[in-house]
């Protein structure tokens, strides 16, 4: 009986090259921006130690004492309220064995805290646990026991390490790049024109009403390029796109977002039902008070204004794949005091609506730990996520956003 011999087995086919689609469509960053450690450890040092970086609300630091204890990609700051109202930034760490000067049961952990407090209250000085060296709330030596001129120590040497700290809209911001902020690298050109785009918005007045924390696995310009586009709102936010039907028009890519975005007709605010019986905030233009606006402050605030309410979104990258997204919905003082006053009509369909984006975040920081997966592509219509590619160039320099494995590299690929 004969037999066939097996077909021998053909050498695997090398993957294509990736081919330029036609020019309209721009390249993403690549892969190692969102999945390799040493790239985040590149941006610690670059961006997230060079930025204004949004760690929390002033309201949080009401009294002398109050302190938040707050990550920056992985370094620990104080930000604390001294006994003349005044704030300071410091590394949480001490100057003499390098013990933390915050403990755990200081720190609750944000996911507990419904209405965001202070981490904390210092009882008239920060105090070392380990040899009980004080410090002043300003950072200077108080005490170090039992050490003096004899032991040639002199307080001046022994400070806090100081970190820069400024404020815009109810918000506090750190800087850790001492060079820079010497340079003349403010927080006010940081911003750039935003203030004066949601001028009549009182950021600086709201308080926070209710706090939602979302331990999102993915990276957080994930995060950022989906705020950044509505491509995905037809598909993804059908609740959404009920009251702002614009959302979903041509892929979310005619929308007009100086001027406010507008709603579906006898809507104004971001619920499920699109209204509220709270009123609108004092001072907003005729279109503010029916339309929505969005601002993007980079590196990590993320805000979305309704007429009555603001969901201010504070990323912390914790890896490569992992962000904390702390959301502050925040609401006029006035109705805050009212009796009858019930956030839940808007902090629900904000939790709605996040996990919706979490969900779809997750699911592309997925995708792109495949083999296959070099860099993605950005439709016409998703020209605001592109704005993280120069965002992350000048910052970082263009080989940051250089393609891995060839084909197109830098800004501006489309052709």
């Amino acid at each position: 009986m004969s037999s066939v011999p097996p077909e021998p087995a053909r050498p695997a086919e090398a993957d294509p090259p990736d081919r330029m689609p036609r020019a309209a469509f721009e390249a993403s960053l690549p892969r190692s921006a969102y999945v390799d450690e040493p790239f985040l450890e590149r941006e610690r040092e670059q961006l997230w130690w060079a930025e204004w970086v949004a760690v929390g609300r002033e309201e949080q630091l009401r009294e002398p004492g109050d302190f938040l204890a707050v990550d920056v990609a992985g370094e620990r700051v104080i930000v604390v309220r001294d006994r003349a109202g005044g704030l300071h930034a410091h590394v949480d760490l001490c100057r003499h064995r390098g013990s933390r000067l915050t403990t755990v049961d200081q720190r609750p952990d944000p996911e507990t805290c419904d209405v965001p407090g202070p981490s904390g209250r210092f009882k008239g000085v920060i105090r070392c646990a380990y040899h009980s060296w004080c410090y002043e709330l300003d950072g200077r030596v108080r005490n170090a026991p039992f050490l003096g001129e004899a032991d040639h120590f002199d307080p001046a040497d022994f400070g806090l390490h100081s970190v820069a700290l400024d404020t815009w809209g109810g918000w506090l911001f750190v800087n850790l790049s001492a060079e820079r902020v010497a340079a003349g690298h403010t927080l006010a050109a940081q911003l750039g024109e935003i203030p004066g785009r949601i001028a009549r918005y009182p950021l600086a007045d709201l308080r926070t009403a209710r706090r939602l924390v979302y331990d999102v696995r993915a990276n957080w310009k994930v995060v950022v390029e989906n705020y950044n586009e509505c491509y995905h709102c037809g598909g993804v936010h059908p609740e959404l796109c009920r009251i702002v039907p614009a959302f979903k028009e041509k892929g979310g890519g005619s929308l007009d977002w100086d001027s406010g975005v507008p709603q579906a007709e006898g809507t104004f605010t971001f619920t499920l039902t699109g209204t509220t019986d709270r009123g609108p905030f004092p001072g907003l233009d005729a279109d503010e008070r029916v339309r929505h606006k969005g601002e993007l402050v980079y590196p990590n605030l993320m805000l979305s204004l309704s007429a009555d309410h603001v969901a201010a979104f504070t990323l912390q990258p914790k890896a490569p794949d992992r962000t904390l997204v702390v959301v502050d919905v925040l609401f006029h003082p006035d109705e805050v005091g009212k009796p009858a006053f019930n956030p839940s009509d808007a902090v629900d369909f904000w939790d709605l609506v996040n996990r919706q984006d979490w969900a779809v975040c997750e699911n592309v920081q997925d995708g792109m730990t495949s083999r296959r997966f070099r860099y993605g592509w950005y439709a016409p219509m998703e020209d605001m996520s592109l704005d993280i590619r120069r965002y992350l160039a000048e910052r970082m320099g263009e080989d940051a956003v250089a393609l891995d494995g060839g084909g197109a590299t830098g800004l501006g690929t489309g052709a």
